[in-house]
């Protein structure tokens, strides 16, 4: 398979298409970047590396990093399945990324880890087991990308502070069930500095390899998760890792995924590659639309989806 070639006819067929779209605002340091940047890079399982257009520039991850953080959870606290999913569910949920609806109705449990609630309860988890939750999430994910060159956006998580209103509502909410055991403004600092990690498209997608190799890293063949742990973290990357249009992705694309707001993407062919995008301009649901049509096209052409 000619990754190069199809990443570059990608490139080269929707350079000049429109997709519209906006470039998340409610985050005044999101709103600065350029609304046309477009990069993508491909790691293949068996060691080769693919990229196009602005796939080596960094840039917020935001709600990736909730993929990254419940297998940190998982993986470093040693947590039981029993532990951690009595206080978070793992089903789609049908709303919106910042809803708090369903956290009222059912009694403040989140519908999965994915959605802001749920990734604030794994925040909350891991700030109760880390001495240093923010130096400690911070190498692991550096173990797993193998490089060192990785960092937080202090201007970012200090963005997302002052105007995170909403998440402030989600969290005290779920504490007003019991379901929040830290100071409300330890967890959102710590969960803020998560969803700022500043990583490049080629980084993205070697820090998701693991996930197509069983759980195990490469290079280095560090075992971060077992089979059985990294078959789930894929399964709630295919039903939840793009909230209320985890269907249309599927249904389009054909893997297991996870956007954020910062206009990226980033998805796992198990068995194959992992493969990042990032086009900063996002639809109506709060997912890159170009992003979206790019991945479709790369499974379109190679052929290879998990269905």
């Amino acid at each position: 398979m000619n990754y190069q070639i199809i990443l570059d006819d990608i490139q080269q067929t929707i350079k000049g298409q429109a997709f519209g779209g906006e470039v998340a605002s409610y985050i005044p340091e999101l709103a600065k970047v350029d609304p046309h940047k477009f990069g993508i890079h491909l790691c293949s399982l068996e060691g080769g590396q693919y990229g196009v257009g602005d796939s080596e520039e960094k840039f917020s991850i935001q709600s990736i990093v909730k993929v990254l953080s419940l297998v940190f959870a998982i993986a470093k606290i040693n947590y039981t399945d029993d532990v951690i999913w009595s206080r978070v569910q793992v089903e789609p949920s049908g709303n919106p990324f910042n809803s708090l609806v369903q956290i009222e109705y059912e009694r403040g449990i989140p519908r999965n880890p994915f959605i802001n609630a749920g990734a604030l309860v794994i925040a909350d988890i891991l700030v109760s087991h880390c001495d240093d939750p923010k130096a400690e999430f911070i190498e692991f994910v550096r173990t797993l990308a193998h490089n060192a060159n990785i960092h937080y956006n202090h201007a970012v998580a200090a963005s997302e502070q002052k105007t995170g209103y909403r998440n402030r509502a989600v969290i005290n909410l779920m504490k007003s069930f019991g379901n929040i055991k830290n100071k409300v403004d330890d967890v959102l600092n710590f969960y803020y500095y998560t969803c700022s990690l500043m990583m490049t498209c080629r980084e993205l997608a070697q820090t998701f390899l693991f996930l197509t190799n069983q759980g195990i890293t490469l290079p280095g063949k560090e075992i971060i998760l077992t089979k059985s742990q990294s078959k789930r973290i894929n399964a709630l990357m295919q039903t939840c890792g793009f909230y209320d249009e985890a269907g249309e992705f599927s249904f389009r694309v054909g893997l297991p995924g996870k956007s954020g707001v910062g206009g990226g993407i980033v998805a796992v062919h198990p068995g194959s590659y992992s493969v990042a995008v990032w086009s900063p301009p996002l639809n109506a649901k709060g997912n890159s639309a170009k992003g979206m049509k790019a991945l479709e096209m790369l499974t379109t052409k190679t052929g290879l989806s998990i269905f």
